[in-house]
């Protein structure tokens, strides 16, 4: 991050750096963003840079320090999040619209304790297989130059010219893409009913289109998917273990939790992490050390 900030023109002094976090390593909750992003606050040391280079800045630095090709999501959401909202980010303008969230749903993230190795997993053979359908695409829409330029009606019409499995990996951007239009218009309706079913198509095509899920995270949105107060759930991150998020009912928290971890427990002989979540501002300079809790 610091040889980063240093191409990007800010001189940067020696300094030790005391890393304290609660975000779950592993877990595909963008631990590694968290990091780039508060890294990066503390060596700017007050200085001032502009949101989105900040977020641009992490990326580079996971992408060509780490190696790994990343989107910007992640560290995007880390420097733009909002108290009570989503955020509908635009990965190619780089834009976004906050989506205040009905009150009266709560999400909770809950960890198989499966490692996620995002960097040994196989993402980088989805972001070939995605390159490769926007190459046969091209031959009915020369006008796309990635998967969002297709729409669903157009994927379906040309979906004979991909292979079987380029297929797959491109059914699920393109109905994705769908998907979180739709889950914005459901909820500014405050459809809560329809916001769960659209996470759980999500996490149907990760798991049968995009293949990132696992035996446990699939075990997990099943499971939660029978309980009271739970609308929809889904696995979140680059898949291959880490967490599922279910959104449910505010209030219904401590029964789902009792039962989530005991299911896993039999199932799996593992006791699951489980971490309630709630949207809030993005990463910031903290004023006051005193609101920095102790490390043990």
């Amino acid at each position: 991050m610091a040889r980063e900030l240093v191409r990007a023109g800010y001189a940067i002094e020696p300094a030790n750096l005391l890393i304290r976090s609660t975000v779950p390593e592993g877990s595909g909750l963008s631990s590694s963003a968290a990091l780039e992003v508060s890294s990066a606050l503390a060596f700017l040391n007050g200085r001032a840079i502009k949101p989105i280079e900040l977020a641009r800045l992490c990326q580079r630095a996971e992408r060509n320090f780490v190696g790994m090709p990343c989107g910007i999501m992640d560290q995007y959401i880390s420097v733009f999040g909002r108290e009570q909202s989503a955020v509908r980010i635009d990965c190619r303008s780089l834009d976004h619209r906050d989506i205040l969230l009905p009150g009266s749903i709560t999400f909770v993230a809950v960890n198989t304790m499966v490692k996620h190795a995002l960097a040994g997993s196989a993402y980088q053979d989805r972001v070939r297989e995605c390159t490769a359908a926007v190459e046969r695409l091209q031959q009915r829409f020369p006008e796309a130059t990635s998967l969002r330029d297709v729409s669903v009606e157009q994927f379906e019409s040309a979906a004979g010219l991909l292979p079987e499995v380029v297929r797959k990996r491109a059914r699920h951007v393109v109905t994705e893409d769908d998907r979180v239009e739709r889950f914005v218009a459901a909820g500014a309706a405050g459809d809560l009913e329809g916001m769960g079913k659209l996470m759980v198509e999500s996490h149907r095509s990760l798991q049968h289109d995009y293949e990132v899920s696992c035996a446990e995270l699939d075990f997990l949105v099943d499971t939660a998917l029978g309980m009271e107060g739970v609308y929809g759930s889904r696995m979140t991150g680059g898949g291959f273990g880490g967490c599922t998020v279910t959104m449910l009912r505010r209030g219904a928290e401590p029964d789902f939790q009792r039962q989530i971890v005991a299911a896993y427990e039999r199932e799996f002989r593992v006791i699951p992490g489980v971490y309630g979540c709630r949207p809030s501002a993005g990463a910031g300079e903290v004023k006051n050390s005193e609101t920095i809790p102790p490390v043990n």
